[in-house]
Formats: structure tokens, sequence, C-alpha cells
């Protein structure tokens, strides 16, 4: 069973509805909009969501 998961900062509101739904596929970490999560999701290699995360991260302490 695959399990996705929101950021807790999604909370509900209408002024977070544009949020996305992660999760860990063999190896790889899928993406899917989670207001239409039938319509597919895409992947990427787990190490690239690492280096992807990081960096999100340093870019937020930037602002």
């Amino acid at each position: 069973m695959t399990v996705w998961r929101k950021s807790s900062h999604s909370g509900g509101s209408s002024t977070h509805s544009d949020c996305i739904e992660v999760a860990r596929l063999n190896g790889v970490i899928a993406f899917r909009d989670s207001k239409a999560p039938g319509t597919g999701h895409i992947t990427i290699p787990a190490e690239n969501f690492a280096v992807l995360v990081a960096r999100l991260k340093s870019t937020r302490s930037n602002l």
C-alpha cells in the first residue's frame, strides 16, 4: 500500500489549497496533486529529492 503524505503546512485552508502529496515508491519519490489524486503522478530518484529538499530549505532561510 502506498502512503501519500501532505505537508503539515497545508492545513486545509483555502489559502493553502495548491498542495502536492509525496510518496516513496521503489527507490523513487512520487508527487501528485492533492486535489486530483486520480490524475496520476510524476517521479524523481530519491537522491534528487534529497537535493531538492535541501535546496528549498536553504532558499527559504535566505528569504
